[in-house]
């Protein structure tokens, strides 16, 4: 028996499109037995929705890997519990893909590094903001170059709290992704590199008071908060109570606050109050950075 547990992670971070992602203490877990007869079996509060044939993502996943070292897949009994979220913006795909990789890296005793690992789930995922925090944990800034992904992680500061609005909506990458430009102006390229730079020196410097303008963003924000109804009173509301930055957390609908740790439950005290006005439920959690990754337990 294998068992395993994967983090969420938030993406983006506002100006790192497609680069920048932290892994957060929310956790999905797998368990895979080698036997006698296929089965899935899924828990947590969205498991109505887990496909338990074998077009289970997780399952994909374990046969990608078994292709690719040129064995058969065993046949299996998995069991997964979600805790994180469908189709938020909060790495739920990315830990299928990772859960998927570990299991079959421990069920083929392969043996590979995480690094290795790192790059097959970038490969799959496409890009690196969510899968490699998940399997790495901390900060990491992710870059693709022929097919070869780089990177650097950071431990970020247990000075801070990231402040999750999660909605009673989903929305799905795909419409995500549609709603943006296909083309941006050296304005905007340039807008979103001088923030995306100034995260990644104020996560490792502490210099909190840059995050606002950091996480400023002309690439994805603007045109996917369209799709978030209650964006505008969030955000604003957020920064009146001492948050120190307020951004998608990956393609959405969830939005994060970046507060002070010491003001966390003040700030969680008169939000909780402000979002009973709004239009939508939301629930409102506070996390912590995942410095370890996904674990094989």
């Amino acid at each position: 028996m294998i068992k395993i547990k994967v983090p969420a992670t938030t993406a983006n971070m506002g100006s790192g499109f497609d680069c920048i992602g932290i892994a957060l203490d929310l956790h999905n877990e797998l368990t895979v037995h080698e036997a006698d007869a296929f089965s899935i079996e899924a828990a947590g509060s969205e498991s109505t929705a887990v496909p338990v044939t074998k077009d289970n993502m997780i399952y994909n996943t374990i046969e990608q890997f078994y292709a690719q070292i040129g064995k058969t897949v065993p046949t299996l009994r998995l069991s997964q519990t979600d805790n994180i979220p469908m189709a938020r913006g909060l790495g739920s795909s990315a830990a299928c893909i990772v859960a998927g990789l570990l299991a079959a890296n421990e069920l083929s005793k392969q043996g590979l590094p995480r690094e290795e690992l790192a790059q097959i789930a970038s490969s799959i995922e496409g890009h690196p903001d969510n899968v490699v925090p998940a399997i790495l944990g901390g900060l990491v800034v992710g870059a693709i170059d022929s097919g070869e992904m780089k990177y650097v992680k950071i431990t970020p500061s247990d000075e801070l709290s990231f402040a999750l609005f999660i909605p009673d909506f989903s929305l799905l990458t795909e419409k995500a992704r549609g709603v943006l430009p296909i083309t941006y102006s050296r304005e905007d390229v340039i807008f979103n590199v001088s923030r995306a730079s100034l995260f990644i020196a104020s996560m490792m410097s502490g210099n909190w008071d840059n995050l606002r303008v950091a996480t400023q963003d002309r690439i994805h924000q603007p045109y996917r908060k369209q799709l978030i109804p209650d964006w505008d009173a969030i955000f604003e509301s957020s920064m009146e109570f001492g948050a120190k930055s307020v951004l998608l957390s990956g393609a959405g609908p969830t939005i994060l606050a970046i507060v002070m740790k010491k003001h966390e439950d003040e700030f969680v005290a008169r939000m909780s109050s402000r979002l009973e006005s709004l239009q939508n439920t939301w629930q409102l959690r506070a996390l912590r950075p995942d410095n370890e990754g996904a674990q094989v337990l």
